[in-house]
């Protein structure tokens, strides 16, 4: 049981605090509802770049990395399809450089044209390394495509193409950064070796004068039930064939999430999971296979990806895969294995709430999702899950109407 204080200001920042006696450190954690999906279509990538730009500095403190280094502290950052999350590592007695510097970037980031330039280099960099010359690293480009067909989700947080980020203007960079980065669109975690009553003086000293915003976030658009399934082939410079396998899912708050996602540990997780087990060390079908659920905000994929041993093509690996799901769908987990699956759940959920970071970082993501309690509550809901269950998501889960593939295979290459 995670204990904490919620308090909400007066324009619109929720701060959840937890003390924890055993740490010398505290930790701030910012989640900003400002992911992919609400970058401009015709610019996306944007809401990646912002985070680079972030650590540029800002217009009372400069250089936003020195005064936390020599506070003792460190910092970083990531952004996914639906927030922005910034966290800062830092001595208990020093947590007030940190709020400091949060509340300075929220409020008084420098934008300038030399910062600007120089992150956008850097993120273009990081798209070539990541999905232009790294085997298979554009496949999400596809996946995604396929599966969503009007929601955002289906460009990736790197940005469609380069062509997107370079054309992302300073002028729009401004414009997103008076949108999205203000209190009432932000959740702060804190939690260490800190004084909840002291800690909110803190926080109201330092963010309660940032003027909330009255513009509300984008609504985007259903999207619509998958009726027929979807594939797209795919050669690139790759050393084997491989194939990506989605299917839609409900989001990380629905009820049905438990199940599903020790469904997904069924099939994927470990050496002992069912795929790994009839296609690579039984059947020597695959070279390795994973299966996983994303719990994005909106609607989620349970997605199982793998490649292909030498003699088997990727639409070899998708036949392979489906005789596993069917398996799921109509062979129930014995008791022995529900339990194995259930007490690997409870050890991983424990182990994510030692470090302050985690604690502090689970209680921003929670509240943002709707609650923060949910963190609390998680457990049970996944103790409760029964085999019944694991082959209902199964059936209702793995059809092939609901199903989009991607075929990788190597492209000849003429000598």
């Amino acid at each position: 049981m995670i204990e904490f204080v919620r308090h909400k200001l007066n324009n619109g920042l929720v701060v959840l605090v937890h003390r924890d006696p055993h740490t010398p450190m505290a930790v701030t954690n910012m989640v900003y509802n400002a992911g992919s999906k609400y970058d401009p279509p015709h610019m996306t990538g944007m809401a990646h770049l912002f985070e680079h730009l972030m650590f540029g500095g800002t217009k009372n403190a400069g250089d936003f990395d020195t005064p936390q280094q020599l506070a003792g502290g460190e910092n970083n950052a990531y952004t996914n399809s639906d927030i922005t999350n910034y966290y800062q590592v830092i001595p208990g007695n020093n947590l007030e450089v940190a709020l400091w510097l949060e509340s300075d970037r929220m409020g008084f980031l420098d934008i300038n044209r030399k910062t600007f330039e120089v992150q956008k280099a850097v993120v273009l960099e990081e798209y070539k390394e990541t999905c232009l010359n790294e085997p298979y690293g554009d496949v999400w480009h596809y996946l995604h495509d396929l599966c969503y067909k009007t929601h955002p989700y289906r460009w990736p947080t790197i940005g469609m193409t380069p062509d997107h980020i370079s054309g992302i203007t300073l002028e729009e960079v401004k414009k997103f950064y008076r949108r999205y980065y203000n209190p009432n669109n932000a959740v702060l975690g804190i939690a260490g070796n800190v004084d909840p009553e002291h800690c909110l003086s803190l926080v109201e000293k330092w963010f309660g004068d940032l003027p909330a915003t009255g513009e509300p976030l984008p609504v985007f658009q259903e999207e619509h039930k998958q009726s027929e399934k979807r594939t797209r082939k795919i050669k690139g410079l790759v050393p084997h064939h491989a194939v990506y396998m989605a299917f839609h899912i409900p989001n990380k708050v629905n009820p049905r999430f438990p199940p599903i996602d020790l469904l997904s540990d069924l099939l994927g997780l470990g050496r002992s999971c069912w795929l790994n087990e009839m296609l690579v060390e039984e059947e020597d079908i695959f070279g390795a296979i994973d299966a996983y659920v994303n719990g994005s905000n909106d609607m989620g994929l349970f997605v199982v990806e793998g490649r292909l041993n030498e003699g088997y093509t990727a639409e070899d690996g998708e036949r392979a895969i489906w005789r596993v799901l069917e398996k799921a769908k109509n062979q129930a987990v014995s008791p022995l294995e529900l339990e194995k699956l259930q007490n690997t759940f409870i050890t991983s959920h424990a182990f994510s709430t030692i470090s302050s970071l985690h604690k502090a970082m689970n209680l921003a993501h929670y509240e943002n999702l709707g609650n923060a309690s949910l963190l609390n509550s998680e457990v049970e809901e996944y103790r409760v899950v029964s085999a019944d269950d694991l082959t209902r998501e199964a059936g209702k889960i793995f059809r092939e109407e609901n199903c989009s593939v991607v075929y990788y295979s190597p492209a000849k290459v003429n000598k």
